[in-house]
């Protein structure tokens, strides 16, 4: 029993060392198809090789469809829905849109909280204006989408960033 589980054991760290490998040659491809392919995307605080792919599958082929800020914030999911009742007047966030996009400025957001001293500050002023946490981090996504959404306008030389999956080989 004792050699069968040592046996096992070993055969499935074999295999999560393969499966690290692959993981790790993966991030190493879509980091290069990144820096080839929309580079201005990586130099944004909060911005890593798999938030910027995960905004340009969402933008895909064709970006010249998103004619505005907001037609990007509301494919991402993260443009403001009215919620008002009576004399309360709120928005929330759309909860349409591509989900994997929103994740994407999701993680823009709560890295910049960590680490940018102005996104903290503005968190920070907003808190004592009475705002909640939710409406912060909803100004805060719109802001990241608006963002990105000139970034991703901007061209580049050489390759176009829309066909990410299969050009790398």
């Amino acid at each position: 029993m004792l050699q069968a589980t040592r046996i096992t054991l070993g055969l499935l760290a074999d295999r999560i060392g393969q499966l690290s490998e692959q993981i790790r040659e993966v991030d190493a491809r879509l980091a290069r198809l990144v820096e080839c392919h929309a580079p201005q995307l990586l130099e944004v605080v909060g911005i890593g090789p798999d938030t910027a792919v995960a905004l340009l599958i969402t933008v895909g082929d064709n970006p010249e469809r998103l004619g505005s800020e907001a037609s990007f914030a509301a494919l991402c999911g993260v443009s403001p829905v009215e919620r008002s009742s009576g004399r309360r007047q709120y928005r929330r966030l759309n909860r349409g849109g591509d989900r994997q996009a929103n994740a994407a400025l999701h993680r823009i957001v709560f890295t910049r909280l960590r680490v940018d001293p102005r996104t903290h500050d503005y968190y920070e002023s907003r808190i004592k204006e009475g705002r909640t946490r939710r409406e912060i981090i909803r100004c805060l996504k719109r802001y990241a989408a608006r963002e990105v959404f000139h970034l991703i306008g901007q061209p580049q030389s050489g390759p176009r960033a829309w066909g990410l999956i299969g050009s790398d080989g």
